[in-house]
């Protein structure tokens, strides 16, 4: 449901090139002149803290949370963690320290697109973030306890 939902603002997020948008102006009145509208069309169309953005941020973290709590399920039953080792996971201050720096880093990401011009990327890091939390946390849910003969976590 998030993807289409996602697929849905693209249009949005995406506009049409500005240039094709703004009305022709007389070369000789705009001659040796930057032309001021365009530059605020463009600051208004990219502004780092958009409505687009806040949503896309805002999933990002719900997601980090999303993959705290299917992890804690996943302990809980026994399963070993794969991508961090089982000590850091079960450290709980460290593990939610982990769950914010991974959200932190992906707005830092998508700050560093936005400063040099790469806009499309820019929200595209957010949604592939979301879309492989998401991912990871359907997997960590729908795993089963492990069986007896498997050695238990100590």
């Amino acid at each position: 449901m998030l993807v289409v939902r996602a697929l849905l603002v693209v249009p949005l997020i995406f506009p049409a090139p500005l240039g094709a948008q703004a009305p022709a102006a007389p070369a000789a009145a705009n001659a040796g002149r930057p032309a001021p509208e365009r530059k605020e069309a463009t600051a208004r169309a990219h502004a780092f803290w958009d409505r687009e953005n806040i949503l896309l941020f805002a999933g990002v973290t719900g997601v980090r949370m999303l993959d705290y709590a299917s992890t804690r399920h996943l302990r809980d039953q026994g399963n070993d963690e794969i991508l961090l080792t089982n000590a850091i996971v079960d450290n709980l201050p460290l593990f939610v320290g982990i769950e914010l720096a991974g959200a932190a880093a992906s707005i830092g990401v998508s700050y560093l697109f936005h400063r040099s011009g790469h806009h499309r990327l820019e929200r595209w890091t957010s949604v592939a973030h979301i879309g492989v939390g998401v991912f990871g946390s359907v997997r960590n849910y729908s795993l089963k306890p492990p069986t007896a003969g498997v050695a238990s976590r100590e």
